[in-house]
């Protein structure tokens, strides 16, 4: 089944939902993804300057990473295309209008938007809003 193109019904159905846990983002240089296999990390992407992975802060700190900020994880419960237009931008968007950054990774079937963990639970109110 194809995912949802249509921006106000991704809007009205995406469902954010605030996962459990701490996220952090670590860089290693000269690595590759399995190399960090056994820390179970949630997303990776290979940079010139080396290899992010996205992982929860126990995994890291277990595997001797480095990290400098933690966050949380909002999941957006909505199946969106990643063909969909301005998914993205409007939660984006809505969450720089109050300050909050927002980086957002997309998979197969939903969009995660990792939030400082401080402003976690006002995120998730900002995007239960515009949910409505």
């Amino acid at each position: 089944m194809p995912g949802e193109t249509n921006l106000q019904r991704l809007l009205r159905s995406m469902s954010p939902e605030l996962l459990e846990g701490e996220y952090v983002f670590c860089t290693v240089k000269n690595a590759h993804y399995g190399d960090y296999a056994e820390a179970d990390p949630i997303a990776s992407f290979t940079e010139a300057e080396g290899l992010t992975l996205v992982l929860l802060k126990d995994s890291a700190e277990q595997s001797g990473l480095d990290w400098q900020e933690e966050y949380r994880c909002i999941t957006l419960g909505v199946h969106s295309s990643l063909q969909a237009v301005g998914l993205t931008a409007a939660v984006a968007g809505a969450l720089a209008e109050n300050g909050i950054s927002a980086n957002v990774i997309a998979a197969y079937f939903h969009d995660h938007v990792f939030i400082p963990s401080e402003l976690a639970s006002k995120a998730l109110g900002i995007l239960l809003a515009l949910n409505n």
